[in-house]
């Protein structure tokens, strides 16, 4: 039996960087405590959060006296602490599918600000914005389609052939641009919708909902 793990998420279930975690618990199918924060509140400033989360931001793991924070972090310890083939892949097996995995996710946390701006994610979960996008926003929107074209060119319906946890990261920066209304490639705007349908993350919409009551 697995210890139970304790995962630390925005009480509003709106942070993408908290769905990833979760996606990846779900995916590894791994016993999990959901532990809501109210970032509104400043619950994450607050000295019991900060014992748990080094850098007081969310998303954060608890697993036995061990607490870990970022999401990049979280998802590499559990592909390591609960490894293939007795529990499913988070990453490709592939050593350099595997670092491109990787470098993708490293790359959706580093840059697209001007993205994550103009379409936050509550227009994601919640109401489109019909504001056009700002001149960086384009800019950032032709990054992420020229990087996802050249990583998709292969036509399959994943990054790298069986689903990895960079998919969901993808899909949820794709998402930005398509639940918005805005230009996008049509084999792109498939593959965000297909991804958005995952079990895992069809999951994680039903929590915000809840939440939102």
């Amino acid at each position: 039996m697995v210890a139970p793990l304790t995962l630390y998420v925005d009480a509003a279930f709106l942070s993408p960087y908290a769905m990833s975690a979760f996606v990846a618990l779900t995916e590894k199918g791994l016993p999990m405590q959901l532990r809501p924060v109210d970032l509104g509140c400043g619950e994450q400033r607050m000295r019991p959060y900060l014992a748990r989360s080094l850098t007081g931001r969310v998303p954060a793991l608890t697993h036995e006296e061990f607490h870990l924070a970022e999401s990049c972090a979280i998802s590499q310890y559990l592909e390591e602490a609960f490894p293939a083939p007795r529990y499913p892949a988070l990453y490709p097996p592939d050593l350099r599918s595997r670092a491109q995995a990787r470098q993708m996710q490293a790359w959706l946390r580093s840059d697209l600000q001007a993205l994550r701006a103009d379409r936050p994610t509550e227009a994601v979960f919640e109401h489109p914005t019909h504001a056009p996008l700002s001149d960086a926003g384009h800019a950032a929107a032709a990054r992420l389609v020229r990087v996802a074209q050249a990583l998709l060119a292969h036509g399959g319906p994943n990054l790298f052939g069986d689903w990895c946890i960079a998919d969901t990261d993808l899909a949820m920066m794709l998402q930005r641009l398509a639940r918005n209304g805005d230009e996008l490639p049509a084999e792109l705007r498939s593959y965000a919708d297909a991804q958005w349908q995952r079990a895992s993350i069809q999951l994680w919409v039903r929590h915000h909902a809840h939440a939102r009551g």
